[in-house]
């Protein structure tokens, strides 16, 4: 359809999937790319960078390649962040979850709000919660409760605890380790913990922990008629929960949000903008809620309507609408369709969906028996973890997407605490001095009272080396009063209980930012944050930076030679086994992957030629996965990844050990330009020294 409206846009390209593979190299889906009419034989037809920059300044676009018009500032907070390769073309529908992912509460109203009535539950079975009052603070997204102990935790991406409370007071790590020690949570133990992983969560934390510190003051071992209270902190939590659930059951908290939907919602005008888009560019839109019908009319109304064109109604976005989906089970059971068909809500049952209509339950293969998608063509976008995307990825296979608007504050908190997190690590690095020097000289003192041979200790040096080591201890003792405190309070300006939600401790991810890796393709804050990108977009993930990936020019003199010669004796082996077909093939493609300058490794550029449409590719061509040599509008060409393995392959390795001071790209390594690293030279510890002084230098 775009095609025809640009008019006589098809003599220059066309999306025509039977002429491209099913897979790009990256493993990804082409469906939605476009082909050029006229195939290239070589890269003589290929932009430059400036000329690319040059076309951006003419159209009036920004650095990003998004028109100025569109009045979007690059906001790094509201960018959308990838966990796993995801191409925005391929995708031909997209389901979309309601609360807290199309429409946005305003937390401390809403919650607050749900957090009243679950009080006044409680209130009538006789709870003394008069004088209790919200405060979102006590909890974040990410937090476990610990029925069994009343404790709230945080734990990192292994399952250890790192930080918890018990009532409204945190605890010290001394405490925390002494509670829970080496224990391992275990989130399928469902009788002990609760993983709070919504919004929703926050008034339930809340309450929860506040109730613990009143039964630990005793303040709970008689209700407000004179009874006694038999309660332990499983009761507690079940005391809790059930008042919530009825506070959302009973309808009263729903009622007083569609009343005043400005009161307790958040507006947002480039929403509708974004669904117009995606609709327009031929995805099929699909509204999946566990909300009913009346709640999601009236609270899409108000959200939608007053931004959208004229005569259009936020039904018109979405090529269907399915109301109390009952999610999970909405994606792993068939459960009964029913389709509403009266304003009221009156329903008849159906087996199959029809587009345009309005259905009460379903499942999400009905979805895709409606539109004749596979599970990759899919993409589902929720604000729950397990309850949306855990199970949408693991049972259906589609691809999915998460919204957390927390973490617009977090991008913006993590650069503030800058200078904090520099001056811990300047602190550890230099208490890091002093305990490898410690640890060498007891190593020696071990050796010397054996009498084994020591280079330090001696008769006449043992002293001094025992006064020493005693001088090094209580440097370090100094070091860790002051790190100990600035590690308890890392992150306490973005939340001063709970920190980052994306750390747990120092140096490592929390649990909450580990399942957004396994279950997320990508995630934001917000829906409307996708405008910026286009419905065509190619959202790659950053390049993993392991422990072991680190930039080796520090230490290179210090590499054992026989090293880099069983690289080449590698290279000439490879070539002796193969057939000679085999080597005229490996040579050709050599041929077409070299860099044109011998001081620039092949694909020294591989990693950085990237663009909103998958890269600009690298200076020299590279075997085509287009037949006739066709290049995709997906990746220009498959210079970067397909270079760099063909470079390993033909043993170009010994380049890698070359100085190549005018290599703008980064250091190649192993075939690939890989220059993040380089920020890992200041945090490396030099363990060795070489043998004479231009080595040292």
């Amino acid at each position: 359809e775009g095609v025809d409206r640009a008019g006589g846009a098809e003599e220059y390209f066309w999306n025509a999937q039977s002429d491209m593979p099913e897979m790009d190299y990256f493993g990804e889906s082409t469906r939605g790319d476009l082909v050029p009419s006229v195939i290239p034989d070589s890269s003589d037809g290929m932009l430059s960078p400036e000329e690319v920059t040059s076309y951006g300044e003419e159209l009036g676009l920004d650095r990003w390649g998004t028109p100025t018009t569109w009045g979007l500032p690059a906001e790094p907070q509201r960018a959308v962040f990838c966990s796993r390769t995801l191409n925005l073309r391929s995708i031909s529908c997209v389901g979309y979850d309601m609360d807290y992912t199309l429409i946005h509460y305003k937390v401390v109203a809403w919650e607050g709000r749900a957090y009243h009535y679950a009080k006044k539950n409680l209130k009538r079975v006789g709870f003394p919660v008069d004088k209790l009052e919200f405060n979102p603070e006590l909890v974040c997204r990410g937090t476990i409760i610990d029925k069994k102990l009343g404790n709230l935790i945080k734990v990192d991406r292994f399952g250890y605890v790192k930080r918890a409370m018990h009532g409204t007071r945190r605890m010290s790590n001394r405490e925390t380790h002494e509670v829970y020690g080496r224990l391992l949570v275990d989130l399928r133990e469902g009788q002990r913990w609760l993983f709070l992983n919504t919004l929703f969560s926050v008034s339930e934390g809340c309450l929860y922990s506040q109730l613990v510190e009143m039964f630990d003051n005793g303040e709970l071992s008689v209700d407000t008629k004179g009874r006694s209270m038999e309660l332990k902190y499983e009761t507690l939590f079940n005391a809790v929960s059930k008042a919530l659930f009825k506070a959302h059951v009973q309808g009263r908290l729903k009622a007083d949000v569609m009343r005043s939907p400005e009161k307790y919602v958040e507006f947002d005008a480039d929403l509708p903008k974004t669904l117009l888009d995606q609709r327009e560019s031929g995805k099929k839109l699909v509204l999946i809620t566990n909300s009913d019908w009346e709640y999601t009319k009236v609270m899409m109304h108000h959200v939608f309507d007053k931004f959208l064109p004229s005569a259009m109604t936020w039904r018109d976005l979405f090529n269907v609408v399915i109301v109390s989906a009952r999610k999970p089970a909405f994606f792993s059971q068939t459960m009964p369709l029913y389709e509403i068909v009266t304003e009221d809500g009156m329903m008849r049952e159906k087996f199959r969906m029809k587009e345009g209509r309005i259905y009460s339950g379903g499942s999400a293969s009905m979805v895709e028996s409606l539109f004749k998608v596979k599970s990759d063509e899919v993409m589902y976008v929720g604000d729950h973890i397990f309850a949306d995307l855990n199970v949408a990825k693991g049972y259906m296979r589609w691809r999915t997407a998460l919204i957390v608007r927390e973490f617009e504050e977090e991008v913006v908190a993590i650069d503030r605490g800058k200078a904090h997190t520099e001056e811990v690590v300047s602190l550890i690095k230099a208490k890091e001095k002093c305990s490898n020097i410690l640890n060498h000289l007891r190593t020696e003192m071990h050796r010397y009272k054996q009498n084994r041979p020591s280079a330090i200790f001696n008769k006449d040096t043992e002293q001094e080396m025992y006064e020493l080591m005693s001088k090094l201890l209580k440097t370090m003792i100094g070091y860790d009063e002051k790190i100990a405190p600035m590690l308890y309070d890392d992150g306490s300006h973005f939340n001063k209980y709970w920190g980052y939600i994306s750390r747990a401790g120092f140096n490592d991810q929390s649990h909450f930012m580990r399942q957004i890796e396994k279950y997320c393709d990508v995630y934001t804050s917000r829906v409307s944050n996708f405008l910026r990108y286009t419905p065509y977009m190619y959202f790659r993930n950053s390049r993993l930076q392991l422990a072991h990936h680190r930039s080796l020019d520090r230490y290179r003199s210090e590499v054992p030679r026989y090293l880099l010669d069983d690289l080449s004796e590698y290279s000439a082996l490879r070539q002796g086994d193969q057939s000679s077909d085999e080597r005229v093939a490996d040579d050709e493609l050599s041929e077409r992957t070299r860099s044109p300058s011998p001081d620039v490794p092949p694909s020294a550029s591989a990693e950085f030629s990237s663009g909103a449409a998958g890269g600009i590719g690298s200076s020299q061509p590279a075997p085509s996965m287009y037949p006739n040599d066709a290049r995709s509008s997906m990746g220009g060409f498959a210079g970067s990844s397909q270079a760099a393995a063909a470079d390993d392959d033909l043993g170009y390795h010994q380049d890698l050990w070359k100085v190549q001071p005018s290599n703008e790209f980064g250091h190649a390594i192993g075939g690939s330009g890989i220059s993040e690293l380089d920020e890992l030279k200041e945090d490396d510890v030099r363990i060795g020294y070489g043998d004479n002084e231009q080595e040292k230098s």
